[in-house]
């Protein structure tokens, strides 16, 4: 380790230097990057680049992306696909949203960072908007999903601690078996998913977990008086769109008001008629390759049975070749959670892709 940051440090101080003093790149250093640029690589090019200089933590599909536009992209080839993944649904909105475009233009333009150090005179405007708009006394912004969930199970233990007396560094909180909500050490902690949490420990304590969808399970769990929280999923996206029977949030938001317990959900909504007309479609496959379909919206997953010819892996494949992208997760089942922008006559031809493609088998 001693002898790589040796390394790095050498290639990087010369650089650092140079942005220091002159606030640019060397006439030279920005020439061999114009050259780069003048020729997009091929999608080969592209794999064969990242295999060799990126850390092996993730098996992507093998499409290089070069561009999007609302629910398509397009590969360095200039191929365009339906975007089935959305990325992992952070791309609800569709890609390039022209004004989530124009408001980062302007704000990068304008100033890039104050940091919580000082105000600025947006921040604001934002919470006032978003506690308005969902009913809540308070907001605190993150960055990313995982670190929202970090913080919430923060906010729960002081909670407790404060609010509830549990007695100091005694709280606990509920979990349910199949969850995903990021690769952080305490979202590991709660996972029981070996791809998640092997090789990694030891982990936080506090943690317990109780079987989805079980309100038995759940209802005892909570008549330990430390628990503080209950931390569930409406929908288990990264287990398989696994769906609860009807009413199951309901009743979880009952046993916690119950047991003075805080709970986290967050419901989608919007997607109601585009993901009934998809899941009509997706449930006129043949049952010999697609064994069950389910979701709700258009968060949706078909799971494929795994033969000598066909597995999930080689359907996305082709799907890949007929213009859809999408992903297996957990092996055999393709989540397909496409933009909540999508229109009619474009689930519908989606719908088509997909029918086309496993009938190709």
């Amino acid at each position: 380790m001693k002898c790589m940051l040796t390394r790095l440090s050498r290639w990087a101080t010369p650089t650092l230097s140079r942005a220091a003093h002159s606030g640019m790149r060397s006439s030279s250093t920005a020439a061999s990057y114009a050259k780069r640029d003048e020729r997009v690589l091929s999608s080969e090019e592209v794999f064969s680049r990242e295999e060799r200089y990126g850390a092996h933590n993730y098996h992507p599909l093998p499409v290089a992306l070069h561009r999007g536009e609302g629910i398509h992209v397009w590969d360095v080839e200039g191929r365009r696909y339906f975007d089935f993944l959305s990325a992992y649904s952070a791309v609800n909105q569709g890609h390039c949203h022209p004004k989530i475009v124009a408001a980062l233009t302007e704000q990068a333009a304008r100033l890039t960072l104050t940091s919580r150090a000082f105000y600025n005179d947006v921040l604001g405007e934002y919470e006032e908007y978003i506690t308005s708009l969902f009913r809540y006394n308070k907001v605190l912004p993150m960055n990313t999903g995982v670190e929202g969930g970090e913080t919430a199970c923060k906010l729960a233990r002081k909670w407790a601690y404060g609010v509830k007396g549990v007695p100091q560094y005694q709280a606990k909180i509920i979990f349910a078996q199949g969850n995903f909500w990021g690769r952080t050490m305490a979202a590991i902690s709660s996972s029981t998913d070996p791809s998640s949490y092997e090789g990694f420990g030891p982990f936080m304590p506090g943690f317990e977990l109780v079987p989805y969808n079980d309100i038995p399970a759940l209802e005892k769990a909570l008549q330990d008086p430390n628990v503080a929280a209950f931390m569930v999923e409406p929908i288990q996206g990264e287990a398989g769109v696994v769906v609860p029977d009807a009413g199951y949030l309901s009743k979880v938001r009952e046993l916690c008001t119950k047991h003075n317990v805080m709970e986290e959900e967050k419901l989608a909504e919007n997607a109601a008629k585009m993901g009934k007309i998809l899941r009509a479609e997706l449930n006129k496959l043949p049952k010999e390759i697609v064994t069950v379909v389910r979701g709700k919206g258009l968060l949706n997953a078909i799971i494929i049975k795994e033969t000598k010819d066909y597995d999930a892996w080689r359907v996305c494949l082709r799907l890949r070749d007929n213009g859809l992208l999408a992903k297996p997760t957990h092996g055999h089942i393709i989540r397909l959670a496409p933009p909540l922008i999508i229109k009619e006559d474009e689930i519908r031809e989606c719908a088509e892709i997909i029918q086309r493609t496993i009938l190709s088998f």
